[in-house]
C-alpha cells in the first residue's frame, strides 16, 4: 500500500470508527467516565453567576426580599452571602477542572501510547516492499502523528464537548427558569448556529489527508538532510534543498489556510446569529418586562445567560469541526491496521532446524511492478558449506537473488529450494534464523558495540562473544576504546569507519552462527588496508558455511566453489574462475581483464 493515497474512506462511518477504538478504551473506561462525570458540574458550574444574578437584583437591588416558608431571605443577609457563595463556587469549579483535566490528560496519553505500541508492532511485521513504496517521512507522520491527533485530540475535544454541552444545558435551564417563552426562541435560533458544520465535513477530509501526504514529504526532507549532511556540503546543494523545503512548508501554509478561510466564517456566522437571538429576546423581553411578566432580576438573568451561552455554544461549534478533523486522522490510523504484509507464513508452514543439502534455485522469475521482470529463468544450484558468488553488471539481478533466499521478496513464479523443500513452505521465523547477512552499508543501531553483536544471539555467553570478537579482527580496534565493547556508538554507527562497521556486522553474523551466509558487495566500499583487514574477517565467517557472495573486486572470489554470471536478469554464464577465463568474449572474461587491465 502507497500511504500517499490514503483517502481515509470510513472517516464519517463514526459508529465503525468508534468500535475500532473501543477496545483502547475499555481497560480505562473507569476513568473515563470518572472524568466525563466531573465535566457535567464543571460545566453546570458556568450557569451559577447567572443564576445568582436574577435574585441579587430582586433582593439586594430592587430590595424585594424573598420568603420561602418561614424564612425570609433580607437583602443584608444576601448581600453578605453572595462574595462567599462567588468565592465557594470558584475554589469548586477549580479543583473539579483540575481533576477533570489530569484524568483526561492521562487517559488521552494512555489511548496514544498504546495505539503507537500497536501500530509500531504492525509496522516490523510489513515486507520490505512496502518501506520501499514508502518515504520515511511518510510512515513516520502516519505512524506518529495520526495516532496523536486520532486519540489525544479525541479525548481533549471529547472533554470539550462535554463541558461546552452541560454548561449549554445549564444555561438553558436558566434561561427556561427566568423565562420559557423567550427560552424557546433563543434556543432555535443558537440551534442554526451548527449548520455550517456539516457543510466543512468533506473540506476536512481533503485537506487533512493533502496535509498528511505534505507533512510527510518534510519529514523525508528533513531525513534526507540529516543523513546526506555531506553530499550536501560536498555538492552545495544547500540552495536547492532550502528552495524545497521553503516551496513545501509554501504549500502547507496554503492548505492551512485554505481551511481556515472556511473554518474561520463559523465564528462571525455564529456570532451573527447569536446577536439575532439577542436582538429578538431583547424585542420581546421589552414587552415581557413592561407587562410585568418578567422581573427586573429575571430578564437580567436570562440576558447574561444568553451571553454567556455563546461561548458553549460557539466552543462546541469549533469542537465538531476538530472532531471531524480528529475522525479523518482516526479513520487513517485503523487503515494502518488493516495492513497486511505480502509475504508471511503460509497456513501449517513447518520449521527448518537446519540445512543438510544446500540451496536450489528452480526457473525463478522476479518483478518488483507488475510486467517489469527483473530476473528470468534462474536456475542454480548450491552444495552445503559450498561458496557461490554471483558477479556482473550493475542492476544486473545480483542483490534481488541472494534477496530472495530470506523471502524479503516472493518470486513470480519458479521456486527456491533449501534441501529439497519450497523456502515457501517454512515458518518465516526459522528460514531467516538460518541467514545472516553482511550488506556493503551494513545498519548498526544506536547503543553500544556489544549490543549490536548481541543482536545475532542475545543470549550469547561472554566466552562466545571474545570468540567472535577475535574471529571478526575486533579486537585491536576495541583495545584503542576507553569503554572498548561498550562504547557507545552514533545512530547508523556514523562514530565508526566503514571498516570497523563491517567488523561489526560480522561479528553480529558469526555470533549468530547461522548455516547460510549471504554477503552482498561486503568490502566494495573499502580501502585496500581496511578491505584486508575485513577479508580475513569474513574468511572466518565462511568456514562450514553455505555461502552466496557478491563481488565488485574479482581478485576475492577466485576460490569460489562456483560463479555465476548475471546479466540483465539472466544467467548468462557459469563454473569456476578458471572455467570461466577459458570462454572466447565471455562476460566474466571481459570483467575480468578491464578491472586488472591485462590479457588473461
Amino acid at each position: 500500500m502507497k500511504l500517499a493515497k490514503s483517502n481515509a474512506n470510513t472517516a464519517f462511518n463514526y459508529g465503525f470508527l468508534m468500535s475500532k477504538i473501543y477496545p483502547y478504551l475499555k481497560p480505562i473506561m473507569f476513568r473515563i467516565v470518572l472524568g466525563i462525570v466531573l465535566s457535567v458540574p464543571l460545566g453546570l458550574l458556568d450557569g451559577a453567576t447567572a443564576f445568582i444574578l436574577q435574585p441579587y437584583i430582586d433582593i439586594v437591588v430592587n430590595g424585594n426580599p424573598a420568603v420561602y416558608g418561614n424564612f425570609t431571605l433580607t437583602r443584608d443577609l444576601f448581600a453578605a452571602l453572595v462574595p462567599w457563595l462567588i468565592i465557594i463556587f470558584a475554589v469548586v469549579q477549580g479543583v473539579l477542572k483540575y481533576a477533570n483535566n489530569y484524568l483526561l490528560d492521562w487517559v488521552s496519553l494512555k489511548i496514544s501510547n498504546s495505539i503507537k505500541v500497536d501500530l509500531f508492532k504492525k509496522l516490523t511485521t510489513l515486507d520490505s516492499k512496502f518501506f520501499d513504496d514508502n518515504s520515511s517521512g511518510l510512515i513516520l507522520t502516519r505512524f506518529l502523528s495520526d495516532p496523536n491527533t486520532a486519540s489525544r485530540n479525541f479525548i481533549d475535544a471529547l472533554k470539550s464537548l462535554l463541558t461546552s454541552a452541560v454548561s449549554s444545558l445549564g444555561l438553558i435551564a436558566v434561561l427556561l427558569y427566568n423565562g420559557w417563552k423567550l427560552a424557546g426562541v433563543a434556543v432555535v435560533v443558537l440551534c442554526c448556529a451548527f449548520l455550517p458544520v456539516a457543510w466543512l465535513r468533506k473540506r476536512i477530509k481533503r485537506v487533512s489527508n493533502d496535509s498528511m501526504v505534505l507533512g510527510g514529504s518534510i519529514n523525508t526532507n528533513m531525513n534526507e538532510t540529516y543523513h546526506g549532511n555531506k553530499i550536501m556540503t560536498g555538492y552545495g546543494l544547500q540552495n536547492r534543498l532550502n528552495t524545497k523545503f521553503e516551496n513545501q512548508i509554501r504549500e502547507s501554509f496554503n492548505l492551512e489556510m485554505s481551511l481556515t478561510k472556511r473554518v474561520g466564517w463559523m465564528s462571525p456566522i455564529m456570532y451573527l446569529i447569536a446577536s439575532l437571538g439577542i436582538a429578538v429576546v431583547m424585542v420581546f423581553g421589552n414587552k415581557l418586562l413592561m407587562t410585568g411578566e418578567m422581573t427586573t432580576g429575571n430578564f437580567a438573568s436570562f440576558i447574561t445567560s444568553l451571553l454567556l451561552l455563546y461561548k458553549p455554544v460557539k466552543d462546541l461549534g469549533n469542537t465538531l469541526t476538530s472532531i471531524q478533523n480528529i475522525f479523518v486522522a482516526m479513520s487513517r490510523v485503523f487503515e494502518l491496521f488493516d495492513l497486511e504484509p505480502k509475504i508471511k507464513n503460509k497456513e501449517n508452514a513447518i520449521e527448518l532446524k537446519q540445512v543438510e543439502q544446500g540451496v536450489t534455485f528452480e526457473n525463478v522469475c522476479f518483478e518488483y511492478e507488475e510486467n517489469k521482470p527483473i530476473l528470468n529463468d534462474i536456475n542454480f544450484n548450491v552444495n552445503k558449506n559450498n561458496t557461490i558468488a554471483l558477479v556482473g553488471n550493475s542492476g544486473g539481478g545480483k542483490s534481488t537473488i541472494v534477496n530472495l533466499i530470506p523471502r524479503f521478496y516472493d518470486i513470480k513464479s519458479g521456486s527456491i529450494k533449501i534441501d529439497g523443500v519450497d523456502i515457501r513452505e517454512f515458518t518465516l521465523e526459522s528460514l531467516r534464523a538460518n541467514i545472516s547477512e553482511v550488506f556493503q552499508d551494513n545498519f548498526l543501531f544506536s547503543g553500544t558495540i556489544k549490543d549490536n553483536i548481541l543482536m545475532g544471539k542475545f543470549d550469547a555467553t561472554d566466552e562466545e562473544i571474545e570468540k567472535v570478537v577475535e574471529s571478526a579482527h575486533l579486537s585491536e580496534f576495541l583495545s584503542t576504546l576507553e569503554d572498548g565493547i561498550n562504547t557507545k556508538i552514533g545512530e547508523r554507527g556514523t562514530t565508526l569507519s566503514g571498516g570497523q562497521r563491517q567488523r561489526v556486522a560480522i561479528a553480529r553474523a558469526m555470533i549468530k552462527n547461522a548455516p547460510i551466509i549471504i554477503l552482498d558487495e561486503a568490502t566494495s566500499a573499502l580501502d585496500n588496508k581496511s578491505e584486508e583487514i575485513v577479508q580475513r574477517a569474513l574468511e572466518n565467517l565462511m568456514k562450514d558455511k553455505t555461502v552466496f557472495v557478491i563481488a565488485h573486486r574479482l581478485s576475492t572470489i577466485k576460490n569460489a566453489d562456483q560463479i555465476l554470471v548475471v546479466n540483465e536478469g539472466k544467467l548468462v554464464e557459469r563454473g569456476t574462475h578458471e572455467e570461466l577465463l577459458q570462454i572466447h568474449n565471455g562476460h566474466y572474461k571481459y570483467l575480468y581483464e578491464m578491472q586488472f587491465k591485462k590479457t588473461v
